[in-house]
């Protein structure tokens, strides 16, 4: 559609072309919607659309017991299911008063930062493919393999995990596991670096990324950016170090920060925070190694009427039977409270903001996704930025359709 609008500086008329970018288009993966005003091929105005993939999660959670919601937050960001189960089993956690065995904090800090890279990798790659290099994002691709794999010797699944439970772990890791994370922790550095080299000194790269949808740390903070994103602006804000969570604070990492806020500069501060996790998670599994006997077979608080007892169990003990029973059916007693607790998820703070009535289900259940709030931002993102640099900025900002339509 072509219009006329008449430019400030006199009355002469100049044509201005609006055009939808999305839904169909490949790189807005069919859900996002973005009406964007073209003068040339310079963005004059972006108005962006969201709802294409909701779902109405909050409103389904209504009618789920704790347990049921644990598989709607794996369809949040899918790029990183654990993390999303993780935060809501914390959640529980602090509403029901639930401690959590060290052993299972640090065997989920493991889990968690594995989350963190495969997330991280999939975002830089595409951040990559955007700007017209394929090669990275087939090279690391088999590395988000190996975390599935990862995954799959856990619990079974790859991309939606139904990871964990309330508590800590539906099983113990296997040896099994164990040896796909060692594998990981000694080829990834390689790899990474490799990956690295095709992109940080790459002139085409920086050309591309450089000065490329920035925001200042003020708007940003405007805004309610957390995360990557919040950081390449230039604020060191990380839910893991301001309001530490499953032990998160007997670790030793540093926060990547940039200064400008651009597209160059979240490439940077998720690669570097590659780099951090992978430091967190030799940390994580070396004091696993250390607990002995007894203590190396803990993989869940002993909570008997929140965690659902082993399947054996249940077929051969009354009591097993009636926990399963109370535990499935929601019979369990939840405290009637209002609780907010968040995570450092991939994309930034994912937090759930719970209200319970002493029902079998939330009142109410808010979660707060980092994706929807980086997309309001979108307009002025690109508002004098080329067309070509729309689509490498809606990448580097992350935005995952199942967890900003939610």
């Amino acid at each position: 559609m072509n219009e006329h609008v008449t430019l400030p500086e006199g009355n002469v008329e100049k044509q201005t072309t609006t055009i939808n970018l999305g839904p169909t288009h490949p790189a807005t993966h069919g859900v996002f919607q973005n009406v964007i005003e073209l003068d040339g091929e310079t963005i004059v105005s972006a108005e962006q659309t969201v709802g294409y993939i909701h779902r109405a999660f909050e409103k389904i959670a209504e009618f789920r017991t704790p347990y049921q919601i644990t598989t709607l937050t794996d369809r949040l960001n899918y790029c990183s299911a654990p993390l999303n189960n993780m935060g809501w089993h914390i959640t529980c956690e602090k509403l029901l008063g639930i401690k959590t065995p060290k052993r299972v904090d640090y065997l989920r800090i493991i889990i968690m930062e594995l989350s963190r890279i495969s997330d991280h990798l999939i975002c830089n790659s595409i951040v990559g493919v955007d700007s017209g290099a394929f090669s990275g994002f087939l090279y690391v691709m088999q590395y988000r393999e190996l975390i599935y794999e990862i995954y799959e010797e856990i619990c079974g699944s790859r991309l939606t995990t139904n990871m964990g439970r309330i508590g800590g772990f539906e099983r113990n890791f296997t040896p099994q596991a164990f040896e796909k994370l060692e594998k990981f922790i000694k080829e990834w550095p390689g790899v990474l670096k490799e990956f690295n080299d095709l992109f940080i000194r790459n002139r085409i790269f920086i050309d591309r990324t450089k000065g490329v949808g920035p925001i200042s740390a003020e708007r940003a903070l405007n805004y309610g950016f957390t995360g990557p994103n919040l950081r390449a602006a230039g604020v060191d804000y990380d839910v893991r170090i301001h309001t530490p969570y499953s032990s998160y604070g007997d670790f030793d990492f540093t926060i990547p920060v940039g200064s400008t806020g651009d597209c160059y500069d979240r490439f940077l501060v998720r690669d570097q925070e590659m780099w951090q996790s992978l430091e967190i998670i030799k940390q994580a599994y070396q004091k696993v190694q250390e607990f002995k006997g007894a203590e190396a077979e803990i993989f869940h608080a002993d909570v008997p009427e929140y965690y659902l007892p082993d399947k054996k169990d249940v077929y051969s003990k009354m009591e097993a039977l009636i926990y399963h029973f109370k535990i499935i059916m929601g019979e369990t007693k939840i405290p009637v409270a209002e609780v907010y607790s968040c995570i450092e998820a991939a994309n930034g703070e994912l937090g759930f903001y719970l209200i319970t009535d002493g029902g079998r289900s939330p009142y109410r259940l808010h979660f707060r996704r980092p994706c929807f709030i980086y997309y309001q931002a979108y307009s002025e993102l690109t508002k004098g930025q080329l067309l070509s640099d729309a689509i490498i900025t809606m990448s580097s900002l992350n935005l995952i359709a199942g967890e900003l339509d939610a």
